[in-house]
Order: C-alpha cells, then structure tokens, then sequence
C-alpha cells in the first residue's frame, strides 16, 4: 500500500512498513560455542567487567503504533490510555519493497517530522533497510552479491536522497536502526552472508548521510537478542559509526525466563557491557511479548531493566501478539504496564552543551 503524492509546503516525509517479527534459525550448541570463542563478547565471569548499572530513572519511551502518517494520532490515544504519558518516542519504518521506499515518500517522512517538531523532547526512530525487496526471500549467495554492490556505491543515491529529505522537512536528528535484526534471517538486509561486505557497506551507508549538511543523525545499530543466525558482534562496523546500541527483545524462545534472557551468549548483559565499554548508550526499538503468552514477569523485568541502564529510549511493539494497548490478548500484562507507565513524565531532556570556548585573539 501506498499513499498519494501529495505536495506539501516544504516537501514532505517517509513512508513505512509493518514491524518485523523476530525469529532466525538458532544455531547448534557446537556452533554456539565456537562462535563464542571467536568474537569480541567475553566468557561470563572474565575480568575486567564495566559497571553498566545505573541508579532507577526514566528513559525516553513510546510504540510502535503504525507505520504510515495516519497512525500518528495512535501516539496520543495510547498515551491518554496511560493516563497521560509523556510518550516521547516515535517509531516507524520504511517498507523496502523498492529503492524507492527506501528514499522516503515525502507526506509519510514529513508529518512523522511534524510530530517530531512539536516537542523538543521528542524522538524520531526509523527503520531504513540497506537493501531492498527487504523482505523478498532472497538466498544468501544473492544477498552476498548486494551486499558487494553496495560496497561498491551502487545504492549510494538512495540514502542520499533519504538524507536530504529527513533534513529538509525537519527531521535531521531522526535517529536510524539501519538494517536492523542483522543477526537474523528474516530480511534482505541481514549480515550472515558476508559479514566484512555487510560492515563496509553499512559504513559506507553512514558516510553518504552523514555528508547531508544539517544532518544530525543517530545510527542505531540494532540485532535481536541472543546468538541469532550469526553473533551480533561479527556484525558490528565499528565505533565511529555507531551511535546507540540496541536490541530487539522479545521473550522468546518460549519458556524462556528473563534471567536467561539476561544471560544468554550476545543477550542483554552482553548488550550492555559491549556498549559500557565503548561509552555508547543502549536503546529497545522492539520489545514486547511473543512466544510465552500473557507474560506479566517478563513485562515487569524488561521496564525495570531499561530503567536501570544507559537507555536512550525503549519502543515497545503494540500489537498482537506483542504489545498491550491494540492487543486484548494481555490483560494481565497490560495492566502491569499500565501500571509502571502510567502518568510517566518521560526523561527529562539533558542540556544543550555549552559552547566551546574560542582561543584568545578571535
């Protein structure tokens, strides 16, 4: 579904797609370990360990809600729904049927900008897929050849052309998950088919819309949870182009508990010390409930482990079967997270830095 080219006053904004769904095909227990032994995570209990936790705060949060501009209002109904939350986090996706997708479609990109704009505290997160059909099925020795393409510079116009779009209608500061769940199998855009082309391509992505005057973009680097189809850290391009560290966190597999979740090779406390370690911030652009039901544990869990780490924000997936708002298979959950974000008056925005002082004589 599209919609229609509409010619708004400054050129408006993005269009996108559907949430995914995580899944991948675990690997083996054999595969499980010698990956282990070969990556940047450490053997639980190596030292030294960074200090990851922080004192109880809140962190920037909203839902997905919708991709397309119309369920933009669906921010206010759900935040009204928990008694006037301050819902700071925008989130939605570019479909990735075509490269023309991927370039944004003006009305979409420019009202999502819009609702960005009306609050300075508020948050903008994209998905942008690196290849496209994104969700075509495609076999991995043809994902290794686009991926190859575009190391080359093939696509390079098509982020360009995002870039300059985002910028002119406002959303310059959009933060961007970049071929997020990477680790998994599930879309085009995804890393086990050549690693090392996936990492250059993904740079090479960063520098074209980073070179966008005004831009002032966040690049969220975001796997699923756990050893996926590859470990998320053969995946990672490096610390100059990567602002935040996320993950995709679902609870599964099911009768998964959250401790294991916690714990698990390339889980959430791998996430949060790799990140510690490189002084970056980590996000939830995906989280909710999918393979263990009407879960209110892992509700509970998860909000208290976001509250208590680095979080620059959290997007929980509203819709059967994951979220709580537009899903009434949850009751129990739902109310557990009615309760812990009732009234929330979000993250209080840090201040502007201040000025760089000039050298004498200027």
């Amino acid at each position: 579904m599209r919609i229609g080219r509409l010619t708004l006053a400054a050129a408006a904004l993005l269009l996108v797609t559907t949430a995914s769904v995580p899944s991948g095909s675990p690997l083996s227990q054999t595969e499980r370990h010698a990956a282990l032994s070969s990556d940047a995570i450490q053997p639980r209990g190596a030292a030294p360990r960074p200090v990851v936790q922080r004192s109880r705060h809140e962190t920037p949060f909203g839902a997905f809600v919708g991709s397309w501009d119309t369920y933009i209002p669906n921010i206010a109904r759900m935040a009204n729904w928990l008694g006037n939350a301050n819902m700071q986090v925008g989130h939605t996706y570019l479909a990735g049927n075509s490269w023309q997708d991927v370039e944004g479609e003006p009305v979409v990109l420019g009202l999502w900008s819009q609702w960005r704009q009306a609050d300075s505290s508020r948050k903008l997160v994209l998905g942008v897929p690196m290849l496209v059909p994104n969700e075509g099925n495609l076999p991995d020795a043809e994902v290794a050849r686009l991926l190859a393409r575009g190391t080359r510079g093939e696509f390079d116009q098509h982020f360009l052309k995002l870039a300059h779009k985002l910028v002119a209608l406002g959303g310059g500061d959009t933060v961007i998950t970049l071929g997020w769940e990477m680790n998994g199998v599930t879309y085009t855009s995804r890393c086990k088919p050549d690693p090392t082309a996936w990492k250059a391509y993904w740079r090479r992505i960063v520098t074209v819309m980073r070179s966008v005057p005004g831009q002032r973009f966040s690049f969220d680097f975001t796997p699923n949870r756990g050893l996926d189809a590859i470990p998320w850290t053969r995946c990672y391009p490096g610390d100059d182009v990567v602002d935040i560290i996320g993950m995709d966190s679902y609870d599964q597999p099911a009768g998964g508990t959250f401790d294991s979740y916690v714990s698990e090779p390339y889980g959430l406390e791998d996430q949060v010390e790799f990140a510690a370690k490189r002084g970056k911030p980590v996000s939830y652009p995906e989280w909710g409930l999918f393979r263990n039901g009407d879960n209110p544990e892992f509700v509970r869990r998860m909000v208290e482990w976001m509250r208590t780490h680095d979080t620059a924000y959290q997007t929980v997936t509203d819709y059967c079967p994951h979220g709580f708002w537009q899903c009434d298979r949850n009751p129990r959950s739902a109310a557990v997270f009615r309760q812990l974000m009732s009234g929330s008056a979000g993250a209080v925005p840090a201040p502007a830095p201040a000025p760089s002082p000039q050298p004498a004589g200027r």
